[in-house]
């Protein structure tokens, strides 16, 4: 059985995105599939926006808003002035003042837009089959709760002091799940990596501390966003003003509190500009270019992308976990995976997997004889569910995530992923050196991500552009 892992990264959605509701909608986007090599698991996690701790429910609508109207069909299917002004509301809570004064047409046509693409990308996961089953929208939810460093009911708290009901986050999630799985499976065989494209990318690697790919680095920003069709004279003003917050960041001001206040990238009052460590591949080469020369600490730009101005900050800058050298913590693993059917639901694989995991820890059963008698996951049910020893990333994200938390020894509690439910065991850690093969495979994931991206903006509005669309009246609120 062909062993495809997917990576879904988040790409820095501001130094891509041309409008700001573009940005929101690319922080959700995913890395695509890459071939690895054991058994049957992908990556398909859920990324869904969880309001900040001050949100509150948006206030009463406007008497005119009362009537409900549809705005658009996309392939007989309504999109309503609601749904709209719903996703506006959720945008103007994540986004900042540049949103705040983008006229409420503009940014009612720019979501209208957005919600016509996603309803185009659900039908056609409805068309071919995708299903995402209630026990993976739980774990999905657990997930996003995670990710956020909070519990479940805390969660649950916060969006409902945002106006979102448990129903409505529920459908989001499910919908985010079903929108990665069928990009998975669109987009897989699409992108390709050249023998050539790797020993370029391994000659990066080999030629020092400062290659990009022989970093792994941690970027901050405030953007400030130009809007489209802006005048000289806008572009400017906003120039400008990304000029002086440079100059305030130089001079010592707090940039997570210049972020929070003055960024108009999304989620930047909830993080404060941070972008997160990744390999510097992972970013945008506008930010690694301009922060090449750059120490730790120090402050770069403003440089202009097709979003607007940038002020990066240089947070962090490490050595690659699988640089030159090769050197990285591998984890040893095996797993059960039972697929629900039309003999057994969801709920009634997870029972069985918690039976089995009582009964391994009671010592009435072996893990390895119970994988080989049960598992479904052919390629690793003969070796005793044995997935040998696996460096981070290999696994989908429902299936790292619970791995990364155990200690060896430990089993987790039964995850859903698309491929059925896993009960996994961790049997050891250690740091090793990978070997050439495994470096170039690496190597060959690493630049199948960075395709994943450009083949990933095509074949979305390839499916915008299938779609029939009827637009009707405009939003109004």
């Amino acid at each position: 059985m062909n062993f495809l892992r997917s990576t879904l990264a988040l790409a820095c959605a501001a130094a891509l995105a041309t409008t700001a509701v573009a940005q929101a909608q690319r922080a959700q986007q995913q890395r695509a599939q890459r071939p690895m090599g054991i058994t049957d698991i992908m990556r398909a996690g859920p990324a869904v926006a969880v309001p900040p701790a001050t949100a509150r429910a948006p206030a009463a609508p406007q008497a005119q808003r009362a009537a409900e109207f549809i705005v658009a069909l996309v392939n007989s299917e309504p999109i309503t002035n609601t749904e709209v002004q719903k996703r506006i509301d959720r945008v103007l809570q994540d986004g900042g003042p540049e949103i705040e004064r983008m006229p409420r047409a503009q940014l009612a046509r720019q979501v209208l837009e957005q919600l016509i693409s996603e309803k185009a990308q659900l039908q056609l996961a409805k068309e071919q089959g995708v299903r995402v089953d209630d026990t993976a929208v739980d774990q999905g939810v657990a997930v996003v709760a995670r990710q956020n460093n909070l519990s479940v009911p805390e969660l649950q708290q916060r969006i409902a002091q945002a106006g979102l009901s448990r129903d409505e986050f529920r459908a989001n999630v499910r919908n985010q799940l079903l929108l990665t799985r069928l990009r998975e499976r669109e987009l897989e065989s699409k992108v390709k990596v050249t023998d050539a494209e790797v020993d370029q990318f391994l000659r990066d690697q080999r030629g020092g501390a400062n290659a990009p790919g022989a970093q792994d680095i941690n970027l901050a920003q405030v953007l400030v966003a130009v809007p489209e069709n802006a005048s000289a004279s806008q572009v400017a003003t906003l120039q400008q003003r990304a000029q002086d917050i440079a100059r305030r960041a130089r001079a010592g001001e707090d940039f997570a509190k210049l972020a929070a206040e003055a960024s108009d990238a999304p989620d930047a009052r909830n993080n404060g500009g941070a972008l997160g460590l990744r390999n510097a591949d992972r970013y945008p080469p506008l930010f690694v270019e301009s922060t090449q020369s750059t120490p730790v600490g120090g402050i770069a730009g403003p440089v202009r992308s097709g979003a607007g101005f940038h002020v990066i900050k240089v947070l962090a800058r490490e050595r690659a976990s699988a640089g030159a050298d090769g050197v990285v913590t591998q984890t040893q693993v095996r797993h059960i995976l039972i697929r629900p059917d039309g003999n057994r639901t969801p709920e009634q694989v997870v029972a069985l997997l918690n039976d089995y995991k009582r009964r391994i820890q009671s010592g009435t059963a072996d893990f390895a004889t119970l994988a080989r008698d049960q598992s479904q996951d052919t390629g690793s049910a003969r070796n005793g569910g044995e997935l040998g020893w696996t460096v981070p990333g290999t696994f989908v994200p429902e299936f790292e995530d619970a791995m990364s938390r155990l200690q060896p020894g430990q089993i987790s509690e039964p995850i859903s992923t698309r491929f059925g439910v896993h009960l996994i065991q961790v049997e050891g850690r250690r740091d090793a050196k990978l070997n050439p093969e495994e470096l170039r495979t690496a190597a060959r994931n690493a630049l199948r991500d960075k395709k994943m991206d450009d083949a990933y903006e095509a074949w979305a509005q390839e499916v915008r552009n299938r779609a029939y669309v009827e637009l009707r009246e405009p939003p109004q609120s």
